[in-house]
């Protein structure tokens, strides 16, 4: 109709709590429900428009665990639950919310030489998992869950630092996000 969208409206509620496990290891446990009004998504009839939906729900939890466990050798792991549905609409009712895994999952670690000829020579290696999405407001396809392996090589010196990076490590064919079922976007593959 050419008139302008109403503009979309958010609330969020979060509780959480953070404890340090040691002198050097903390974590941080949050629940959460985020209620968004008035989202665009693309119509489901012509994807070169938009439409409102009603009302989009997502709750969940999230936990964070960080520190050094010895000296040089870092971690942060972190796993995240989400429920998120179109909670009031005139189309999609109780359906999940597209591109939002239920379940994701990282961890990345790094060490780094502490002494000798190596000091400043560090190595990481970072893991990650992401559960089935679905590829459009409708649920008529569904983007399958992944898991991929990222890793560095870097020296530090002083105030400078050098890195290599490697993304996809293991060339993992996956989809990244999705604009819809028509149109779904690949991962990068093996990336240095």
């Amino acid at each position: 109709t050419n008139a302008l969208f109403d503009p979309q409206r958010g609330t969020q509620d979060e509780v959480g709590i953070k404890a340090d496990l040691s002198d050097r290891v903390s974590a941080t446990l949050a629940a959460y429900q985020i209620t968004k009004t008035n989202v665009l998504t693309t119509d489901p009839e012509d994807p070169d428009f938009s439409v409102q939906v009603g009302k989009q729900r997502s709750r969940g939890i999230e936990l964070d665990v960080a520190g050094e466990l010895s000296p040089g050798w870092n971690m942060i792991a972190s796993y995240a639950y989400t429920n998120s549905i179109t909670s009031e609409d005139n189309i999609v009712v109780g359906n999940r919310l597209n591109n939002v895994p239920q379940n994701a999952a990282s961890l990345w670690t790094t060490y780094e030489i502490q002494r000798g000829n190596l000091r400043g020579l560090g190595f990481g290696l970072g893991l990650y998992y992401v559960s089935d999405r679905e590829a459009d407001v409708e649920n008529t396809a569904t983007l399958p869950g992944y898991f991929r392996t990222d890793a560095s090589i870097f020296y530090k010196r002083d105030r400078w630092r050098f890195a290599l990076n490697f993304r996809n490590l293991c060339n993992e064919k996956y989809c990244e996000t999705a604009q819809g079922r028509d149109i779904i976007y690949p991962g990068a593959p093996f990336t240095i």
